[in-house]
Protein backbone atom coordinates (compact mmCIF):
# COMPACT_ATOMS: atom_id res chain seq x y z
CA UNK A 1 0.00 0.00 0.00
CA UNK A 2 1.52 3.43 -0.48
CA UNK A 3 2.02 6.23 1.70
CA UNK A 4 1.80 9.03 -0.75
CA UNK A 5 -0.82 11.45 -0.33
CA UNK A 6 -3.43 12.18 -2.51
CA UNK A 7 -2.57 15.15 -4.68
CA UNK A 8 -4.61 17.69 -3.54
CA UNK A 9 -5.54 21.39 -4.69
CA UNK A 10 -4.11 24.84 -3.94
CA UNK A 11 -5.86 28.62 -4.49
CA UNK A 12 -4.16 31.17 -4.45
CA UNK A 13 -6.69 32.75 -2.53
CA UNK A 14 -5.90 36.90 -2.73
CA UNK A 15 -6.88 37.07 -6.33
CA UNK A 16 -9.15 34.64 -7.33
CA UNK A 17 -12.43 35.60 -8.45
CA UNK A 18 -15.49 34.13 -6.35
CA UNK A 19 -17.27 32.41 -9.36
CA UNK A 20 -13.62 30.43 -9.87
CA UNK A 21 -14.03 29.77 -5.66
CA UNK A 22 -17.39 28.46 -6.08
CA UNK A 23 -16.48 26.34 -9.00
CA UNK A 24 -13.76 24.77 -7.03
CA UNK A 25 -15.95 24.56 -3.34
CA UNK A 26 -18.80 22.11 -5.84
CA UNK A 27 -16.04 20.12 -6.97
CA UNK A 28 -14.26 18.95 -3.68
CA UNK A 29 -17.81 17.63 -2.40
CA UNK A 30 -18.11 16.08 -5.71
CA UNK A 31 -15.34 14.46 -6.20
CA UNK A 32 -14.01 14.18 -2.91
CA UNK A 33 -10.72 16.28 -3.43
CA UNK A 34 -8.94 18.23 -0.99
CA UNK A 35 -8.71 22.34 -1.61
CA UNK A 36 -6.98 24.72 0.36
CA UNK A 37 -6.48 28.41 -0.03
CA UNK A 38 -4.23 30.86 1.05
CA UNK A 39 -4.48 34.12 1.43
CA UNK A 40 -3.02 37.05 3.71
CA UNK A 41 -6.95 38.13 4.73
CA UNK A 42 -9.40 36.10 6.33
CA UNK A 43 -12.03 34.27 4.02
CA UNK A 44 -15.35 32.89 4.73
CA UNK A 45 -15.45 28.81 3.51
CA UNK A 46 -19.18 26.85 3.09
CA UNK A 47 -18.48 24.05 5.37
CA UNK A 48 -16.87 21.07 3.97
CA UNK A 49 -14.61 18.47 4.71
CA UNK A 50 -12.44 18.82 1.91
CA UNK A 51 -11.75 22.46 2.16
CA UNK A 52 -9.41 24.08 4.27
CA UNK A 53 -7.06 27.71 4.74
CA UNK A 54 -3.97 29.01 5.65
CA UNK A 55 -4.01 32.38 6.20
CA UNK A 56 0.04 34.33 5.97
CA UNK A 57 0.98 37.22 7.48
CA UNK A 58 0.23 40.47 4.93
CA UNK A 59 3.58 41.07 2.83
CA UNK A 60 5.17 40.41 -1.12
CA UNK A 61 4.89 37.04 -1.88
CA UNK A 62 3.67 35.42 1.70
CA UNK A 63 1.09 33.39 0.28
CA UNK A 64 2.64 32.34 -2.63
CA UNK A 65 5.96 31.26 -0.90
CA UNK A 66 3.14 29.27 1.53
CA UNK A 67 2.07 27.02 -1.76
CA UNK A 68 5.30 26.19 -2.65
CA UNK A 69 6.57 25.26 0.39
CA UNK A 70 3.30 22.82 0.33
CA UNK A 71 2.80 21.69 -2.56
CA UNK A 72 3.78 18.43 -3.77
CA UNK A 73 4.40 17.04 -7.40
CA UNK A 74 1.11 16.34 -9.05
CA UNK A 75 -0.28 18.77 -6.95
CA UNK A 76 -2.56 21.92 -9.01
CA UNK A 77 -2.54 25.35 -8.17
CA UNK A 78 -4.89 27.89 -9.12
CA UNK A 79 -3.34 31.08 -9.55
CA UNK A 80 -3.24 33.85 -12.25
CA UNK A 81 0.76 34.58 -10.84
CA UNK A 82 3.36 34.05 -13.62
CA UNK A 83 6.18 33.60 -11.17
CA UNK A 84 3.99 31.55 -8.60
CA UNK A 85 2.92 29.27 -11.79
CA UNK A 86 6.96 28.87 -12.39
CA UNK A 87 7.78 28.06 -9.11
CA UNK A 88 5.00 25.29 -9.43
CA UNK A 89 5.70 24.13 -12.69
CA UNK A 90 9.48 23.81 -11.84
CA UNK A 91 8.41 21.47 -8.18
CA UNK A 92 6.35 19.02 -10.26
CA UNK A 93 3.00 20.75 -9.99
CA UNK A 94 0.40 21.93 -12.38
CA UNK A 95 -1.46 25.37 -12.70
CA UNK A 96 -4.23 26.94 -14.10
CA UNK A 97 -5.12 29.99 -13.95
CA UNK A 98 -8.52 31.43 -13.19
CA UNK A 99 -9.10 32.24 -16.97
CA UNK A 100 -8.44 28.59 -17.85
CA UNK A 101 -4.68 28.88 -19.23
CA UNK A 102 -3.26 25.82 -18.26
CA UNK A 103 0.66 26.81 -17.66
CA UNK A 104 3.09 24.12 -18.64
CA UNK A 105 6.84 23.65 -18.94
CA UNK A 106 6.58 24.44 -22.67
CA UNK A 107 5.26 28.14 -22.32
CA UNK A 108 5.68 29.02 -18.65
CA UNK A 109 9.08 30.79 -19.68
CA UNK A 110 7.37 32.60 -22.16
CA UNK A 111 4.85 33.88 -20.43
CA UNK A 112 7.20 34.84 -17.73
CA UNK A 113 9.39 37.11 -20.03
CA UNK A 114 6.28 38.68 -21.24
CA UNK A 115 5.24 39.94 -17.87
CA UNK A 116 8.73 40.87 -17.24
CA UNK A 117 8.60 42.83 -20.49
CA UNK A 118 5.41 44.48 -19.61
CA UNK A 119 6.70 45.34 -15.97
CA UNK A 120 9.55 47.46 -17.11
CA UNK A 121 6.81 48.73 -20.26
CA UNK A 122 4.30 49.95 -17.01
CA UNK A 123 7.45 51.29 -14.66
CA UNK A 124 8.23 53.72 -18.16
CA UNK A 125 5.13 55.58 -17.35
CA UNK A 126 2.94 53.58 -20.44
CA UNK A 127 -0.19 52.60 -19.44
CA UNK A 128 -1.35 49.07 -20.43
CA UNK A 129 -4.56 48.57 -19.08
CA UNK A 130 -5.98 45.61 -16.88
CA UNK A 131 -7.19 42.04 -18.19
CA UNK A 132 -10.45 41.66 -19.41
CA UNK A 133 -13.66 40.95 -17.24
CA UNK A 134 -13.58 37.23 -16.62
CA UNK A 135 -16.47 35.92 -19.06
CA UNK A 136 -18.19 32.49 -19.53
CA UNK A 137 -15.81 31.15 -21.69
CA UNK A 138 -13.24 31.49 -19.42
CA UNK A 139 -15.36 29.78 -17.08
CA UNK A 140 -16.13 27.21 -19.77
CA UNK A 141 -12.02 26.81 -19.91
CA UNK A 142 -11.71 26.62 -16.98
CA UNK A 143 -14.33 24.29 -15.82
CA UNK A 144 -12.40 22.20 -19.04
CA UNK A 145 -8.87 21.91 -17.30
CA UNK A 146 -10.11 21.05 -14.07
CA UNK A 147 -12.06 18.36 -14.84
CA UNK A 148 -9.62 16.79 -16.61
CA UNK A 149 -7.19 17.32 -14.31
CA UNK A 150 -9.48 15.56 -11.33
CA UNK A 151 -10.15 12.56 -13.98
CA UNK A 152 -6.63 11.98 -13.83
CA UNK A 153 -5.66 12.71 -10.45
CA UNK A 154 -7.88 9.91 -9.44
CA UNK A 155 -7.08 7.16 -11.83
Amino acid sequence: MSDKRPTQIWIDADACPVVIKEILFKAADRTQTQITLVANHALHLPPSQYLSFIQVMPGFDVADNEIVKRLNSGDLVITSDIPLADEVITKGGLALSPRGELFSASNIKSKLSMRDFMDVIRSSGVQTGGPAPLNQADRQAFANHLDRWLNQSKV
